[in-house]
């Protein structure tokens, strides 16, 4: 058994596992495991080839794993943060130029300027409006009550539909 080609590796892993604590990054941290993995096997009197093997497997298949883990075991609960276009569907924007019925105009969402359409009939310049979707670069808004009340007539909908046997 070669007492120096263990140690050295150990020597490594501990270098490693140093660097990891003053680096944040999760990648040194997984050189130091396929170290210490080399570490064993030079210990258990495996040749050169067979250590480097398994340093570069094991530091390989943990860096290479880390995501997964990390995003099942520390992410699982963690919220999705919506951001760009999305993070402006159900928000609300002002009417900065009339909407008219199969013409568009200008709203201001986030400080920023958007054409839109309108879902809810005419909108005049000033009123608040809420936006219900997006088609490239253009909003789709209505009335933020307009929109409660179509929430609001959907279920009687589906009511009469199922007393008249039509589902």
């Amino acid at each position: 058994m070669d007492t120096t080609a263990w140690q050295l590796w150990l020597i490594a892993a501990i270098v490693l596992g140093a660097l990891e604590i003053k680096l944040s990054g999760f990648v040194t941290l997984w050189l130091a495991v396929g170290a210490l993995m080399a570490s064993l096997m030079a210990g258990a009197g495996l040749g050169l080839n067979s250590q480097l093997f398994a340093f570069t497997l094991v530091s390989g298949a943990l860096f290479g794993a880390s995501r997964t883990i990390f995003k099942n075991v520390f992410m699982r609960n963690a919220v999705h943060l919506k951001t760009g276009v999305e993070a402006m569907l159900g928000q609300e924007a002002v009417v900065t130029e009339a909407l008219a019925d199969g013409q568009g105009g200008t709203v201001r969402i986030n400080g920023e300027l958007w054409m839109a359409r309108s879902l809810s009939g005419p909108l005049p310049e000033g009123e608040r409006v809420t936006v219900e979707q997006i088609e490239g670069l253009k909003l789709w808004v209505r009335r933020p009550s307009a929109s409660n009340e179509v929430a609001l007539q959907q279920p009687a909908r589906r009511k009469k539909k199922e007393n008249e046997g039509w589902d």
